[in-house]
């Protein structure tokens, strides 16, 4: 097998719903971090690029039609290279670096680019078509997130609960307490709040121009995610949880709804040299595995398993832990299986998708370039990147400093 190395990854800044991010077009966002990658790299011959692969969970509004071919065109890139957008729900952004670097391992491409890209603020309504001529009956949903269209069969075997009852339903059946996911929650934004300050993000995060609005108006450059917010343990703790009666999940404790892109270059050991590109890490595997559906957010568990017996790797043969906090209590439930404290050192050090965000197609993209960067500041040798997917799935992947 050939090596498949991560080279570069760049990143948009995480906008909140509504927020600054929200005027730009899905294929617009996902341009921006393959416009950053050629202007980083001036050198390299973009051209030799054998496919551009993205993960996005939409694909409902602008963001369809394959989003990584559009993305590519708007930024520039010859016609002559090719797009495919794969959809593992939020595991998309991930799956997509699994797919580009397996492409290079056996040796059917040389340069890929892989990434993802979410527009959750422009997510459109969608109507069914009737069930009969002249119907009058219209059935709208919100593709934002969750559900829809919802297939009898399906509701009747495994449920159709939301991404948050889902989170109820790990807390209960894995003994979470609302305390002790406040205390998590609460650590990321700590972890973010102090990565930030020593400017661990700098070499990730790409600046956004925003064209005004109005003429006469300045443009504004977005340069710093927008999702994280202070707060304390006693704020924390008073907020409401609306998803169940007696719950624990809030809107604190939880990821956010967001925008967002990202895009990581991968090459092989020979183009690497060929360019003098310095490689940040090597992708190692990937595995994903499944769950019941009700409590998704526990996938991470045994597809993290399933990884590091595929490698003979141990829990604590990892130096660098980056899992996707798209719940604290499913994030909690699963370092608990996997034998690790609430507060382990090695796990987000920067912070996680509650103070950051969660654009679904692109977390999993932002998490392998998060981990590149930290095995190069920390001097670790592997580094783990895990996430839970809707409908009962998990996704994980080993990255080894290069």
């Amino acid at each position: 097998m050939i090596d498949a190395y991560i080279c570069d990854a760049v990143r948009t800044p995480v906008g909140r719903y509504g927020g600054a991010l929200s005027s730009i077009r899905a294929d617009d966002l996902g341009a921006i971090p393959l416009l950053a990658l050629q202007a980083r790299s001036p050198s390299l011959d973009w051209r030799l690029v054998d496919d551009v692969v993205f993960g996005c969970a939409n694909q409902a509004g602008e963001d369809n039609r394959n989003v990584a071919r559009m993305s590519s065109l708007l930024a520039g890139l010859e016609p002559s290279i090719p797009g495919v957008t794969v959809n593992r729900l939020c595991g998309s952004g991930m799956d997509a670096v699994a797919v580009a670097a397996r492409a290079i391992r056996t040796g059917e491409a040389d340069m890929m680019i892989a990434g993802g890209v979410e527009s959750m603020s422009r997510a459109p309504f969608v109507m069914a078509k009737a069930e009969s001529p002249f119907s009058r009956s219209v059935e709208i949903h919100d593709t934002t997130i969750g559900w829809r269209f919802v297939n009898a069969r399906m509701k009747a075997r495994y449920g159709v609960d939301s991404m948050p009852e889902t989170a109820e339903n790990v807390a209960t059946d894995f003994n979470v307490s609302r305390a002790d996911q406040d205390r998590f929650a609460f650590l990321s934004q700590q972890r973010y709040a102090d990565a930030a300050k020593r400017g661990a993000f700098d070499r990730e995060i790409v600046p956004v121009p925003i064209k005004a609005k109005r003429r006469g108006d300045s443009d504004t450059l977005v340069e710093k995610d927008e999702h994280p917010r202070e707060t304390t343990l006693e704020a924390l703790a008073r907020l409401p949880t609306p998803f169940r009666a007696d719950g624990t999940i809030t809107a604190g404790n939880a990821s956010g709804v967001n925008d967002g892109a990202a895009a990581i270059l991968l090459t092989s050991a020979a183009i690497a040299k060929r360019f003098g590109l310095s490689p940040l890490a090597r992708v190692v595997a990937a595995a994903t595995a499944g769950v019941e559906p009700r409590i998704m957010g526990f996938g991470p568990a045994p597809s993290v398993q399933k990884l590091l017996r595929k490698c003979d790797l141990a829990i604590n043969d990892i130096s660098v832990i980056e899992i996707n906090e798209a719940f604290a209590a499913q994030v909690l439930a699963v370092l608990h299986e996997l034998g690790l404290d609430d507060d382990d050192g090695r796990v987000n050090a920067n912070g996680g998708a509650i103070a950051i965000g969660h654009p679904l197609g692109m977390s999993g993209a932002r998490l392998i370039g998060t981990a590149a960067y930290r095995l190069q500041a920390e001097n670790g040798r592997f580094a783990l990147c895990t996430m839970c997917i809707g409908v009962g799935q998990g996704i994980s992947m080993l990255l080894e400093r290069a």
